[in-house]
Order: structure tokens, then sequence, then C-alpha cells
């Protein structure tokens, strides 16, 4: 039996799984298996399905109010209602035209405002600054602004740095430097660049002939060469680096052997090597890795010697160390805490003295590889010396008559 629903708006009743239209709709009995038609075309509001909580209307006027519950039942859930997807086609059009003589002009134009091939890119103004750029011709000059803290600074040339020597070889400066390395018949020599001075003075000191003839620079273009700050006294030769001799082989030169322990200062390594030639030591032996390589400013510290003194690399310091006391030398490790080095005790000995580096001195397994550790005698205010006045001192220890 179908009866009015009076809580419904519109007086719309349900019976079964009929449903009756409201709002002026035509009410008409609903059997079990019929169901109320809409016109063919009709209008339907958003997906056209009622979903809980809503009443729509067969006309699709849009949701209804959600019926009240019936006194003692509990409120239902109410689901919010969903709005269909905004409308987009009214927005903004897109940028490409779509008459084709539109977008012919467009590309037209677009070619007229970009450069030609060769023209340079027009720069844009910098907003911080109210200087207009400044165009010349194809040449671009942007005004100058304060440089950046966290820019990196502009390299200097190369020439400014230093000498620019191909790979095997170093650029020798100084008087002393260059004459002993054209005394030397073991240094291959390639360029030899000398002012009016300079060749002067060379050729007093070693007469010529010279193994390669000179070349005539002056001193202006000198210094772009080798570097303003270097101290050439007119005189420059490239050259390729020393063969460094077999350790057995330096070993049968007379006098004490000089062991540095991660020297790295190129400038001491070259005092260490201008003491040793002054006492007549037999070779200088320094690590593969941490040790400077052969340069000018090594070369030029040592004032010669670098040509009379071998130069020795160990990859591994202590089986040298090892293969010194091997061959019969007594090694002795500088350090401040030993006893005084006595050379008297030492004369019937060869001795090989171990310095070690600046400031941290001797490594423990390169003490532990000496035969003893001594020290020197200091009864002044100072606690130690520089390693290559330490280096002085103790071959003069060593090498002095009682």
């Amino acid at each position: 039996m179908r009866t009015k629903n009076p809580d419904r708006p519109g007086g719309s009743s349900k019976a079964g799984s009929g449903v009756s239209s409201g709002r002026g709709s035509t009410e008409r009995p609903v059997g079990p298996k019929s169901f109320v038609s809409k016109p063919f075309g009709a209008k339907r509001a958003g997906s056209g399905f009622a979903r809980p909580g809503t009443v729509r209307d067969a006309e699709g006027a849009g949701p209804r109010p959600p019926r009240e519950p019936a006194p003692g039942q509990a409120p239902t859930r109410q689901t919010p209602t969903r709005h269909a997807p905004p409308n987009r086609s009214s927005g903004p059009r897109p940028s490409r035209p779509p008459d084709p003589e539109a977008r012919a002009a467009a590309a037209r134009a677009a070619a007229a405002r970009a450069p030609r091939l060769g023209q340079p890119r027009p720069l844009r103004p910098d907003p911080a600054s109210s200087e207009p750029v400044e165009v010349r011709s194809t040449t671009l000059r942007a005004p100058k602004t304060a440089a950046s803290p966290l820019a990196p600074t502009p390299q200097a040339p190369r020439a400014a740095q230093g000498p620019a020597a191909p790979r095997g070889s170093v650029w020798l400066h100084g008087l002393h430097p260059v004459a002993a390395a054209l005394a030397n018949p073991n240094r291959r020599l390639k360029r030899l660049l000398l002012t009016e001075e300079a060749e002067a003075t060379l050729a007093s000191r070693l007469p010529p002939p010279w193994p390669l003839a000179a070349e005539r620079i002056d001193r202006a273009k000198l210094d772009h060469l080798l570097g303003r700050d270097t101290v050439h006294q007119g005189a420059g030769l490239l050259a390729d680096l020393l063969a460094p001799p077999a350790l057995s082989a330096v070993l049968e030169r007379p006098g004490p052997v000089l062991v540095l322990d991660q020297v790295v200062d190129p400038r001491n390594v070259g005092a260490v090597l201008r003491s040793a030639a002054a006492f007549g030591a037999a070779c200088v032996i320094t690590q593969d890795r941490n040790a400077p390589e052969e340069t000018g400013v090594l070369a030029k510290t040592a004032s010669g010697a670098l040509e009379q003194v071998p130069l020795l690399r160990a990859v591994n310091l202590a089986r040298t160390l090892a293969a010194l006391k091997a061959a019969g030398l007594w090694v002795i490790g500088l350090d401040s805490g030993g006893a005084p080095l006595r050379g008297a005790p030492l004369k019937e000995r060869r001795v090989a003295l171990v310095l070690g580096a600046e400031g941290a001195g001797l490594r423990r397994l390169t003490r532990e590889t000496c035969d003893e550790v001594a020290g020197l005698a200091m009864p002044g205010l100072m606690e130690s010396l520089n390693v290559s006045a330490a280096a002085t001192v103790a071959l003069y220890e060593l090498t002095r008559t009682p």
C-alpha cells in the first residue's frame, strides 16, 4: 500500500523501488517493477546519480535539503555534496595564435629580435647599477661593479705564476745554479737565456765555450717568463730533471749520508743540500711522496749544490734505513730529547743522520729503526733549530777535527 511521506518536500512518496517526482510533477501509481521515466534528452545535474543525504528531482533542479530523522532515531551522517569540476574553457587562451597569418607574423618578429650569426647578443642591464651598458661595434662592455666576496678571484697569467716548463723539465735561474748546471755533464740542457750583464758575469765564472749557445734577452722579458718575484739575476736555463743514481752507487762516495723524513719545504731541502756539499756528504735521501720536486726555487737555495750532491728518493724510508744499516752505516736520529751528539766517538764509523720534519720531528717507525737518537747541545734559550740549521750543526760536529 502506498502512503505519502509528509517529511519529504513536495509530497514525494516511495514504495518498493519506485520513486515519484516532486515540485509540480504528476504522481502516478508505481509498481514493484516500474520506475519514473524522464523524457529523452533531459538535462541531468552533475553525474545524474543521487548521493546519500541528497535527493534530486526528476528535472535536475539541484540538491534538496536532507530529510530530518524521525523522532527517536539517531541522525545519519551527512556526506558533503560534490560539485562538478569548473569549466576552464573560459580561461586564458594559449600564447600560440591559432591564425596562420598571425603565427607567421609572430615568427618573423622573433627572427628580427634574435641576433644574426656573428653579431653579439645584447646584454641585460644590471638592475643594481644605474649606468647603461656600453656597446661599441662588436665589443660588449658592461659597467664595472663591486666584486662579490663569494666570487672566485681571477687567475693570474701563466707567465706571472711562474716559468712554464715542459713535462720532465725545469727552469733553473740564478748565476750559481746555471753555472753549475752548465758544468754538469749529466745534465741535459735545452735553452739558455742571458741578459747582457749576466752573460759577462757568467763568462768570468765559467769561461766559454758552453754546451749550448746563449740567447740574448731583455730583463723585462725574462721577468715575464720566470715571474717578477723570481730572483734570476739575468740568467735562465731550461734543462731536464736529473736522473737519480742507485743507492749502491752513491754509497761508494765518501762522507756521511743525510736522510730527511717528510721535509716538504723546498728551501729547507736546498739549504740541506748546500750544507751537505760544504761538509762533504755522500748524498741526501728524501721520501718519494712527502718531499718537494726538483724546482728552480730548490736549485736556487742550493746555490749549485744540486749538481754536486746526489738527491735520492725512497719509497719506503724504513727499508732504506735498513739497507743503510746493512751497508755498515750507523744510523743516528736527531731529536731534542736525545743525548748531545759527540763526533769524537764516531770517528771510526760512517754515520747516516736522520732529520725529521719541521714541527713534527721524527715519526715513530723512523725513530725505532734508528740505532741511536741524539740531540744538539744548545745552552741558550732556544730549544730547537730549523731542520737545515740542525743539519749544518750536526755535520760540523761529525766532521770537525778535535
